[in-house]
């Protein structure tokens, strides 16, 4: 007989709590798919006290995650804490040089550090799983490192973050605010009280950043990233993707170009035939094109204690089969650098909203500008102004909104005609700028 897998879990908030109990209802199921048993057989949390609705008889209680990945009785150490720093990283590499295998969903650490770790994994010969680390119960990290090591990945991208996510579909369903969602995302536990890494879009880039490196075998690194989130959005952009076949998503994009690997997160049209553009609420999706297959999207919960849980169990259940793979599909010594890919240089179409001021050949001198950046058009819509005087005329004086589609272009030469626009003094305002990415 096989002795079974001993367990350590540094960290029983929701998804700790949750591993423990799963651990116990499937463990003859575990049993059976892994040729081995797995027990829990020591945890350790910031406080002993607290109710966590768990029966932890049987379960010894170690005094700190230090600790507790120095104990010889355990074989896979499981961190559940989170951070991007201390307790969490020494613990997890204690345990790697101590020759266990490590679990952990900690994004931010494997994203900050996850390189050191992985040469501590393959130098001693533990495994380091991080699949609950981008998008919980969905298994991209299996998918791209074990499910297509023998494809050439092209682009993978995806909705990331279930908070701006939810966010964009209660202003596009119900007409909202940014503001107005966000509050209501706060209160019903989607957003925390300060929201900023997710709607600024710095949580998509640290998951990005690890799907690149599984996807193109470089170096992870969140600083390679183009970041902006989705706080300038504003209904009319909605109503009007809407209306020009389009929905807007928060997208992380990493995808092989002639110059490199370009990273990048920002809010982005999408075709509204396509499957990231059915992905509404909470829920995430990934979509992978790779060299020779249709594309692929895997699509479910991104987040939650349930949906997290499943994923750690799963990897603790590969560690329990004697499954050791390179945590980042290839060994660190060969992943290669990758740098912030300049964002001037990118190409794609353009959604472009100008608030034009209702003068004589204002129309023609956008048209002018757009021109000598040799940008082409593939729509053009004008909104008639709202604002009537006491004549029932429509008010001289109110800006028109424009809404321009460009072809594919560089981005550079979208800016640099926007802001001969704006010199020209035709336009009120900043123009509103959204990208545009194709099936």
């Amino acid at each position: 007989m096989v002795a079974p897998l001993k367990v350590g879990i540094a960290g029983l908030g929701t998804v700790g709590a949750d591993v423990v109990r799963l651990i116990e209802t499937q463990g003859r199921a575990l049993s059976e798919r892994s040729g081995r048993g797995v027990r829990v057989v020591a945890v350790t949390a910031r406080s002993k006290a607290k109710k966590r609705g768990l029966d932890l008889r049987g379960i010894d209680w170690v005094a700190s995650p230090q600790a507790l990945a120095e104990d010889p009785n355990i074989d896979c150490f499981v961190e559940l804490m989170g951070g991007a720093g201390d307790p969490a990283f020494t613990a997890i590499e204690t345990a790697l040089k101590a020759g266990k295998s490590v679990v952990t969903a900690n994004k931010a650490l494997i994203a900050r550090h996850g390189l050191r770790l992985a040469a501590a994994a393959e130098k001693h010969g533990g495994a380091l799983n991080f699949e609950a680390a981008v998008g919980a119960a969905i298994p991209v990290i299996k998918t791209l490192r074990e499910g297509l090591a023998g494809t050439s990945v092209n682009r993978v991208y995806g909705i990331l973050n279930g908070t701006c996510n939810y966010i964009l579909t209660r202003m596009e369903q119900e007409g909202l605010s940014f503001e107005e969602c966000l509050k209501d995302a706060q209160r019903l536990g989607y957003a925390e009280a300060d929201p900023s890494f997710d709607v600024d879009g710095h949580d998509t880039a640290q998951k990005l950043a690890i799907l690149a490196s599984l996807a193109f075998g470089t170096k992870v690194a969140e600083s390679a990233v183009y970041v902006e989130g989705i706080s300038s959005i504003t209904p009319e952009d909605l109503r009007a993707a809407e209306q020009l076949g389009y929905r807007v998503k928060l997208l992380g994009v990493a995808v092989r170009t002639v110059k490199g690997i370009e990273q990048r997160v920002h809010p982005t049209m999408v075709p509204k035939s396509s499957s990231i553009a059915q992905v509404m609420g909470v829920t995430n999706a990934v979509a992978i094109d790779g060299e020779g297959i249709p594309p692929i999207t895997l699509v479910g919960p991104g987040a939650g204690g349930a949906a997290t849980a499943s994923a750690v169990v799963a990897d603790i259940a590969d560690i329990a089969r004697g499954i050791r793979v390179k945590p980042f599909g290839r060994p660190v010594e060969r992943l290669r650098d990758t740098t912030k890919a300049p964002m001037e240089r990118h190409e794609g179409g353009y959604y472009i909203r100008l608030m034009a001021r209702d003068l004589a050949g204002t129309a023609a001198t956008i048209a002018t500008r757009l021109a000598e950046q040799k940008i082409s058009l593939e729509s053009i819509v004008q909104r008639h102004p709202d604002g009537v005087d006491v004549n029932g005329s429509a008010k001289k004086s109110s800006p028109v909104p424009v809404i321009l589609i460009t072809y594919a272009t560089s981005e550079d030469a979208v800016y640099r005609a926007l802001a001969a626009v704006q010199r020209d003094k035709v336009i009120s305002g900043r123009p509103q700028v959204i990208r545009i990415e194709k099936n």
